[in-house]
């Protein structure tokens, strides 16, 4: 049987054996809250801060896009998805949203249902699930000034924490982990290693619970994309080891089947992929979560007409997902390209429609998710496309703004930011900028690639005009040294260096090459 220990390990090797340390910067009172602070609210103050929960984990309003966040999680209660405590989470988790929309009464009787459903789906196990649920409520009985009924949470949690000792001051209970680690998932791109480090603590000591490896796997699923390159050559992706691993746990979990597909898909190995894509079609056929994966599959294998007809049916009953509006014209935009690329007989007529589409499906995305940065990204190429210019930089700008709370966006946005100078404004200066941009950042996606690409087409075309271009022979020295050929890199910098001899920045890079093939 697989082991969730090989997979940790492994992970930890992908990803750098990053050590996420829990935060520490607790929901701070109101300065009016302050102001009334009585010895006794100070002490209460204290309390509170011991509790985990929603107000605790340093969830940042500015890191997140709540309409978004609050549209998902109602999504998921109305269809009730996931696994038994997915829909409890969503109930307690969207009470706090609605406390930093300043709705206290919803978010109040938000947390009266997450109780009720937990009791509901637990029974005699509720107790320590409700540890959370039980810190919210505190901590919003606390900002309505209600300090009594404050207490009174405060204790519930301390009660089922006495009668559920972890024999650590440091460790939480693995409902605890779990339900942070749902948490970070589903907060931000940014939060993601965190909610990874938090799953692996619940599955110490809860090794088999299928949430906690339902929701490690969907972790991985989402990180895995900037962390391949350190796998060894034939070795199997931590993300497909945790989802057969959780699978074997909840074999009819149809969102778990969906993924592994996708992944399976992305590794040639279509004829199991194709198996568990039937398996799940049979047990959840309606779940739009599992429509939107199986049809990026589809859109994987270049199946577009399949891709389109199974993501409409998945908009039927989750028409606010951005997420599926942007898959829908990720198709299209490939029927359009598939067009185009007929030239000279692609017809202009067909070419103009799935743009239509395409765009149609973006502006309803980023309508409902404004800061949908790949969606945007797509949408400024398309109306740069259409020649509206201002409009297309416009876009590409506020990408450079979302990205900076979603770092690993950067390089997507400098790349296409780069070819839209290149390609459509035919400004090389700004393009080489972007794309320099791009290349400083860890060599670990396709756009990276992309970059070096550019940057050595640029290059090579100017240096067959003349090889005494220095910024061009300086430019293939920066894209070595991004490779980490620091040997080629040190004499591409020479080069250019005889080229312009006052140049200090090709002196310096010279100097420090030179220390570091030492």
């Amino acid at each position: 049987m697989l082991s969730f220990h090989s997979v940790a390990e492994r992970t930890d090797r992908s990803l750098g054996a990053r050590a996420i340390p829990h935060p520490d910067h607790h929901f701070a009172p109101t300065e009016e809250e302050e102001g009334n602070m009585s010895e006794g609210s100070s002490a209460l103050l204290s309390r509170l801060q011991q509790l985990q929960c929603h107000f605790t984990w340093d969830l940042k309003k500015e890191d997140v896009d709540l309409e978004n966040l609050s549209t998902r999680l109602q999504e998921h209660i109305k269809l009730q998805l996931g696994q038994r405590g997915a829909v409890t989470r969503s109930y307690s988790y969207l009470a706090y949203v609605r406390y930093l929309q300043d709705q206290r009464e919803e978010a109040l009787s938000l947390l009266n249902q997450s109780e009720e459903t937990i009791r509901e789906s637990y029974g005699d196990e509720s107790e320590r699930r409700l540890i959370v649920t039980y810190g919210d409520m505190a901590w919003l009985k606390y900002h309505t000034g209600d300090y009594t009924q404050s207490q009174s949470y405060c204790q519930r949690v301390e009660d089922i924490l006495s009668n559920h000792p972890t024999g650590s001051l440091t460790s939480l209970l693995p409902e605890v982990y779990g339900e942070q680690a749902w948490t970070y998932l589903k907060f931000s791109r940014s939060s993601l290693s965190k909610a990874i480090d938090c799953f692996r603590k619940a599955l110490e000591v809860q090794t088999h619970d299928s949430e906690w490896n339902a929701g490690y796997a969907i972790a991985l699923f989402r990180t895995e994309q900037w962390a391949l390159e350190n796998l060894k050559k034939g070795e199997e992706s931590p993300a497909i080891t945790q989802l057969r691993l959780a699978l074997e746990i909840n074999p009819d979990d149809a969102v778990l089947q969906s993924m592994l597909a996708v992944k399976l898909g992305a590794y040639k190995e279509y004829q199991e992929a194709e198996e568990l894509l039937n398996k799940a079609l049979k047990t959840d056929p309606d779940n739009p979560h599992v429509n939107r994966y199986i049809g990026k599959y589809f859109r994987n294998q270049n199946r577009l007409d399949e891709s389109i007809d199974i993501l409409e049916r998945a908009l039927k009953r989750a028409d606010q997902s951005p997420f599926i509006h942007h898959q829908l014209a990720l198709c299209y935009k490939m029927k359009k390209i598939a067009e185009q690329s007929r030239r000279p007989n692609s017809d202009q007529r067909a070419v103009r429609y799935w743009r239509r589409r395409c765009i149609h499906h973006l502006e309803v995305a980023v309508e409902i998710r404004p800061s949908f940065v790949l969606a945007l990204t797509d949408l400024a190429q398309l109306y740069a496309e259409q020649r509206d210019l201002s409009r297309a930089e416009e876009i590409f700008q506020q990408c450079l703004k979302l990205a900076e709370s979603e770092k690993s966006l950067f390089q997507t946005v400098h790349q296409r930011y780069g070819d839209f100078f290149y390609f459509n404004k035919k400004n090389e200066a700004e393009a080489i900028a972007h794309y320099t941009e791009a290349l400083l950042l860890p060599p670990s996606k396709h756009e990276w690639r992309q970059c070096a690409k550019r940057l050595k087409q640029i290059a090579d075309r100017r240096l067959t005009k003349t090889r005494r271009d220095g910024e061009a022979l300086a430019l293939l020295g920066l894209v070595a040294r991004a490779e980490g050929d620091r040997k080629k890199a040190a004499e591409f910098y020479e080069e250019a260096l005889n080229c312009d001899e006052g140049n200090e920045e090709y002196l310096c890079a010279v100097c420090e090459l030179r220390l570091e093939l030492q």
